[in-house]
């Protein structure tokens, strides 16, 4: 392991924001991360993924430990289930080929989604109708303190929309190293209740959809919506989806009766943050080098140079003016740093 000094993190954040790291280290196995831990206890440490759902706003004042552990396994199969573990550096749309390869069902709907397996529990990600608490069993993650192992169950991760416990108790506390998905291996549960899915496979003239046939029609859909992080800097939806109460949305849907809503429960509503963004006018928009992508309002975007202070500056100008028009909040999906 080689610790670097004054070390450049514009590669490791999909936004591309250049940013510099007073130490920065990548470790490739637990035993590595251990022995970081435990010789700079005392030091700041930062602890990096895929770079996928961060913005940088300045320097990182610490020991950045990019988590690099590669590998995946079998650990237990039966005739209609495998439970496949995955260590934490391994990049999360490569992991879902790889599963659909295999004929294991469950994560073809979360295909395309950028950063790493590793990070994917801490937002509970998810898209098409499917989340990763679908398929989750447990994740192995590290104390930061005591360097000891601990595994967290479905459970205990306290999953919910975008969230889970990494983003609470355990935050700045636990790094995960690696996580165990329970995936079927026939009767696969084909999941294509999202229109823009249905569309795309009828466009393909697809009857009967297999694991891969979906997969394919959300990578095009993806790209079709979402600029390549190496071609554009993004994080992908920079805004979660509100919920909000049944009450608050009927006197908004009101005033905006073709507001597009989903049901949640029979107390709570989600609105798409997205139509919420372009009804107020920024779909497309440019400040500068920072703006709103041209396709999918969702996505912020640094068009070459934008600092990351830029780019929070537009994204707190999306959130007052949504909160102008409708009344709704809009929070970020993205951790600012």
């Amino acid at each position: 392991m080689q610790i670097q000094t004054n070390f450049s993190l514009k590669k490791y954040n999909t936004f591309g924001i250049e940013a510099k790291a007073k130490q920065f280290v990548a470790v490739h196995s637990n035993d590595e991360l251990k022995s970081i831990l435990e010789h700079y206890s005392s030091d700041k440490k930062f602890i990096l993924g895929g770079g996928s759902n961060m913005l940088l706003t300045q320097d990182i004042d610490a020991l950045v430990i990019h988590i690099d552990l590669k590998g995946k396994k079998i650990i237990k199969e039966d005739d209609d289930f495998v439970w496949v573990e995955s260590q934490a550096g391994e990049v999360w749309h490569e992991f879902v080929l790889w599963t659909i390869e295999q004929n294991f069902g469950g994560l073809e709907n979360m295909s395309l989604i950028p950063g790493n397996v590793g990070t994917t529990p801490v937002q509970n990600i998810g898209a098409y109708g499917t989340e990763i608490k679908d398929t989750f069993v447990s994740c192995e993650a590290m104390n930061i303190a005591t360097q000891e192992l601990k595994v967290f169950t479905k459970e205990e991760c306290n999953f919910g929309y975008r969230e889970s416990i990494f983003k609470h108790e355990a935050k700045d506390k636990f790094v995960i190293t690696s996580v165990v998905f329970k995936l079927t291996k026939r009767n696969h549960k084909i999941n294509t209740s999202y229109g823009d899915i249905t569309k795309e496979l009828e466009n393909k003239n697809v009857i009967i959809a297999t694991l891969k046939d979906v997969s394919n029609a959300v990578i095009v859909i993806r790209q079709s919506k979402l600029p390549d992080p190496k071609e554009l800097g993004n994080s992908g939806s920079f805004f979660k989806n509100p919920i909000i109460s049944k009450s608050e949305f009927e006197k908004v849907h009101a005033l905006h009766p073709e507001m597009p809503h989903y049901v949640i429960s029979e107390t709570e509503v989600k609105i798409p943050a997205g139509w919420l963004i372009e009804k107020a006018g920024f779909k497309g928009k440019r400040f500068g080098d920072a703006g709103i992508h041209k396709n999918q309002a969702l996505v912020l975007v640094n068009y070459g140079n934008a600092t990351g202070q830029e780019i929070l500056a537009v994204s707190r100008d999306v959130q007052a003016t949504v909160l102008k028009e409708f009344g709704i909040a809009i929070e970020a999906e993205v951790n600012v740093i």
